[in-house]
């Protein structure tokens, strides 16, 4: 699959390179990106440059399509559309915003571009996108409400957490959902 650049009015998601290693590296550092997602912790430089090499032949190989989130020019972040097979059309996105750049709307403006991208028919063309994060994931959870995901409920023990299996939330959207922001009970109160 070809590398797509998206847009937005203060980003541009493209694929991440050898330029972002040390910015991934020190974003990686942060507590809350260990918390709660999938890096390595403790989190090495040789691990970004492992993640630069994965996310080229990710897309080559067309399974997961990864994007660096820039604005203006400085790394904000990361995104992804992973699980992609050509027998179903579903996947499921995956963020993280580094700590200097939360709070601005930054990663919420991506998250749509990333969606629209995914369930067009000129971009991945996926029926179904899901988003699952560990129970408690406040942050992940608004991004994806407001993004349109509906909640879909809580899996006991459903994700790998470091050697032990944690609570995950799940929620989705459809191709034919509206975006519209979803009230989720989880993030009531």
């Amino acid at each position: 699959m070809i590398p797509v650049i998206l847009r937005t009015k203060r980003l541009e998601l493209s694929v991440p390179g050898t330029d972002d290693v040390d910015a991934i590296f020190a974003a990686c550092q942060d507590p809350e990106i260990q918390r709660y997602t999938t890096v390595p912790s403790p989190y090495q430089r040789a691990h970004a440059e492992e993640f630069i090499r994965r996310a080229a032949a990710h897309w080559e190989e067309g399974t997961e399509v990864v994007w660096a989130l820039r604005a203006d020019g400085v790394l904000a972040g990361v995104a992804s559309v992973f699980g992609l097979t050509e027998k179903a059309p579903v996947g499921e996105i995956g963020y993280w915003m580094a700590p200097g750049m939360r709070g601005r709307g930054l990663l919420g403006e991506a998250i749509t571009a990333v969606v629209t991208y995914a369930l067009s028919r000129d971009g991945l063309g996926l029926r179904r996108l899901q988003w699952r994060a560990i129970a408690g994931n406040r942050a992940s959870a608004s991004v994806a409400a407001r993004a349109g995901f509906r909640f879909e409920g809580t899996l006991r023990a459903a994700l790998p957490d470091r050697g032990t299996q944690r609570d995950g939330w799940v929620a989705a959207i459809l191709d034919d959902d509206d975006r519209m922001p979803q009230d989720w009970p989880v993030l009531a109160g």
